[in-house]
């Protein structure tokens, strides 16, 4: 069964490009209101994160009560949906610690999914770095970590998050978050480069007509991760909230805040996003690292991860009832004390965000970013390699930013791809 990609298409170019760079009204504001505003942004984008999160999980016991393509493709068209302002808020987790020590929870990846489930045997049986890649803790009650017999046999949120996340000191071991609901909802990409997301059948929670075995399991595993990822949500939403404690902590230095957001501006830009997430994977042509691996929706996600980006600089933010969120920004500030160097830094992410369009909508109608990636697409690549372009230059510009504020050294996450790339194939 194939997803109806066009809910995929309409969540994600939601937001047009243009509409991110509307000259304000108002006055070139201070410091602190920047850092404010950003801040009233942040906790609009997890409310956002939160309130999708929350329909996921009513699809998701939709899905668990009656067992069918209908269900499971609104379940599937959920995740999507909840995708988009989930990645719009990753510009908050570079120079935020607060972000940082908990994002793991909700969007580590790539992860070992024979950990939670069954695989095909094209997966392997076993893997140096990791004693439970192929644990199938939905299979078995009872699990070996560390050496130790460890109970599995009530797969509750719990258990997910305090016993097998990362079980073992082993990042790919990733219990939680999306990417744990997103293969439980597709099961294995098993198409390679070749056109095709993952095909997991809806019997695969239909107590009465079980296939693959131990459905009662499957459906509990798969409740529990939904549960924690509201529960995760609304944890980093109430510390975004004007009393919360992220809040507090980057308003409490205005200097401070700014270095936060051109911290996320320029991490997420260079090291994460370019280099990580989509230079990796173009140089090792290689699916396994394609961000939503499953769903093959990685060209949306990445594409919303720009979106943050430039917002970040914007301060305009459209929620997902449609409400459009504008106040001061970094973009003022800039302007204020060079505006030349304010209008090279909006076209800069305006030219990011064409390419990422671009990407996203061939994504839409040619092919998806498995696809694009693969050895010999010259095509494909040349439009991958074109995001990754746009985001190292606009990356130059937020470090003239950083300069010209004199906001002394700022440290910008790096990436062997960009840096080193012969040490990625060592």
């Amino acid at each position: 069964m194939k997803l109806n990609r066009n809910f995929c298409a309409a969540v994600a170019l939601a937001v047009a490009p243009t509409a991110l760079f509307a000259i304000p009204a108002y006055a070139a504001p201070d410091a602190a209101a920047v850092v404010k505003h950003y801040a009233e942004v942040a906790h609009a984008k997890y409310e956002d994160s939160l309130t999708t999160a929350k329909a996921l999980d009513a699809a998701i016991d939709a899905l668990l009560k009656s067992p069918t393509d209908k269900t499971l493709k609104a379940a599937r068209a959920a995740w999507i949906k909840a995708r988009a302002p989930y990645q719009q808020t990753e510009v908050y987790r570079f120079g935020n610690p607060i972000v940082d020590d908990w994002e793991g929870k909700v969007n580590a990846w790539p992860l070992d999914e024979g950990l939670i489930d069954y695989v095909d045997p094209s997966y392997g049986t076993e893997s140096d770095e990791n004693s439970l890649y192929v644990a199938n803790v939905i299979a078995n009650k009872t699990i070996k970590i560390d050496g130790k017999d460890v109970d599995a046999s009530k797969l509750t949120p719990e258990f997910l998050s305090g016993t097998l996340q990362e079980a073992g000191g082993v990042e790919a071991n990733v219990a939680t978050g999306y990417h744990a609901i997103e293969f439980l909802l597709w099961g294995q990409d098993l198409n390679g480069t070749g056109p095709g997301a993952g095909n997991r059948p809806a019997t695969d929670y239909d107590l009465k007509n079980c296939t693959h075995g131990n459905c009662d399991r499957r459906a509990e595993y798969l409740k529990s991760a939904s549960t924690l990822l509201v529960s995760d949500l609304q944890e980093m939403t109430n510390n975004w909230a004007p009393d919360g404690e992220a809040t507090k902590h980057v308003e409490a230095d205005p200097k401070a805040g700014l270095v936060a957001i051109l911290t996320g501006m320029g991490s997420l830009s260079y090291g994460e996003l370019a280099g990580e997430r989509m230079k990796l994977g173009l140089l090792l042509h290689d699916p396994e690292e394609e961000h939503d691996c499953f769903s093959d929706n990685t060209y949306n996600s990445h594409f919303n991860d720009a979106i943050g980006i430039a917002s970040a600089y914007t301060g305009d933010y459209t929620r997902v009832d449609g409400t459009k969120m504008k106040g001061p920004s970094l973009h003022d500030l800039v302007a204020a004390k060079d505006k030349k160097l304010d209008e090279e830094m909006q076209a800069k992410l305006k030219k990011t965000l064409n390419a990422m369009q671009i990407m996203a909508k061939r994504g839409q109608n040619v092919e998806k970013y498995d696809q694009m990636i693969a050895e010999g697409n010259k095509k494909g690549n040349a439009v991958v390699q074109a995001a990754i372009d746009g985001l190292i230059d606009q990356t130059k510009s937020v470090q003239r930013v950083i300069a010209a504020f004199d906001l002394g050294t700022v440290k910008l996450e790096g990436s062997d791809s960009l840096d080193n790339p012969s040490a990625v194939f060592q």
